[in-house]
């Protein structure tokens, strides 16, 4: 029985062999499909650090133990994710604790495609590389054109972001028409624009002031502050959008809150006496943009102090609400392709400033806790 045994075992007989071990590079998602055992590398995006099953954190990270990849920088659903453990002999180069700039950044990974916190995984590595280079579909966060905010939180964060961001350049209210046309370029469709409350995308040469035109839309009211359409807050593209005129007129001078009835022309949207509310998927712009407004202009310039506060029918002074509702919206409707790509062409082809709460959507919390 000995000499059947080790014979059996020569010929590779009564043993389970081990999950072969994958060549080629695995993306996130294969990464998932495939926690076989075996060992694989893999390369993706750092996106935060899971915490649970379901919960990966994107800043204050606890400790250097885990990080997680996705095939995008952008991507929020931890379904598309993959947990990776980091072994105590990486922890000082990948873990997120010690680096948080990694967040944001390829990296390739080898190690065991198995479970890590009961969700697909890589564990036991054995090779990290990486951490330059940014998602070629995610312009993401330059680093260093926010090194002036670093460390800081709360009323530090919002003074020193100002200071960064109010390095731009002004654009004239006719300048506005052809920034509009390039930042908010139909990705489908190259001859038009995409219209931010009704979602329709438009001929960017029907821009004008006839019904069905499209216009320059004023997020923040301009009204809210007095500031009209001088250079400065009146033409700033961060928070100019196209729309259609008659959306346009309907949402006014109106503050943001959620209910009302509905808008024609306007799928999802909502208006009443004293509040709009925008479809669901361009409330956390619309959020993000009043945020950025709110830092942008500080009162230093010779323009009002502009600020969120908690009502509606805020009139003329300078103040837009409702911030808690603003602040649910942003964190409901996190930064999407289209939004990321118009950042950078405002910051590359225009103003070359930056909206940082397209970047780094946390500090909304850390300003307005």
């Amino acid at each position: 029985m000995l000499l059947i045994g080790v014979l059996l075992a020569l010929l590779g007989f009564g043993t389970t062999p081990a999950p072969a071990a994958t060549s080629a590079t695995l993306t996130v998602a294969a990464a998932i499909q495939q926690q076989t055992g075996a060992t694989g590398t893999v390369s993706g995006y750092v996106v935060g650090q899971p915490t649970a099953t379901n919960t990966v954190v994107r800043s204050n990270f606890p400790n250097d133990y885990a990080l997680a990849l996705a095939d995008s920088a952008g991507q929020t659903s931890t379904a598309s994710m993959l947990y990776v453990q980091i072994p105590s002999g990486f922890r000082s180069a990948y873990g997120l604790r010690s680096n948080p700039s990694l967040v944001g950044q390829q990296i390739t990974v080898t190690g065991k495609l198995a479970a890590y916190f009961s969700h697909p995984g890589l564990t036991g590595a054995t090779a990290f590389s990486g951490g330059g280079g940014s998602d070629p579909g995610d312009p993401g966060d330059p680093s260093d054109y926010y090194a002036g905010a670093e460390g800081k939180t709360g009323a530090a964060l919002k003074s020193a972001l100002h200071t960064i961001i109010s390095n731009q350049t002004k654009l004239s209210y006719d300048q506005v028409w052809n920034a509009l046309k390039d930042t908010d370029q139909d990705p489908n469709n190259a001859n038009n624009v995409i219209l931010l409350y009704s979602g329709r995308s438009q001929a960017k040469s029907t821009n004008g002031g006839d019904p069905n035109d499209w216009n320059r839309e004023h997020v923040w009211a301009k009204s809210h502050g007095d500031f009209g359409t001088a250079t400065g807050p009146g033409t700033d593209v961060h928070h100019l959008r196209p729309e259609d005129v008659s959306v346009n007129g309907i949402r006014g001078n109106l503050d943001f809150d959620n209910g009302g009835g509905t808008v024609a022309e306007c799928s999802g949207c909502a208006v009443d006496g004293d509040s709009f509310s925008p479809r669901a998927a361009v409330r956390g712009d619309v959020a993000r943009m009043i945020f950025y407004m709110a830092v942008r202009y500080e009162g230093g310039d010779g323009f009002a102090n502009l600020e969120p506060n908690e009502s509606v029918n805020n009139g003329t002074a300078p103040y837009i609400g409702k911030l808690s509702v603003l602040k649910a919206w942003s964190q409901a409707d996190p930064p999407d392709a289209f939004e990321k790509r118009r950042n950078q062409v405002i910051y590359d082809n225009w103003q070359h400033n930056r909206n940082p709460f397209i970047d780094h959507p946390e500090w909304v919390a850390s300003i307005w806790p």
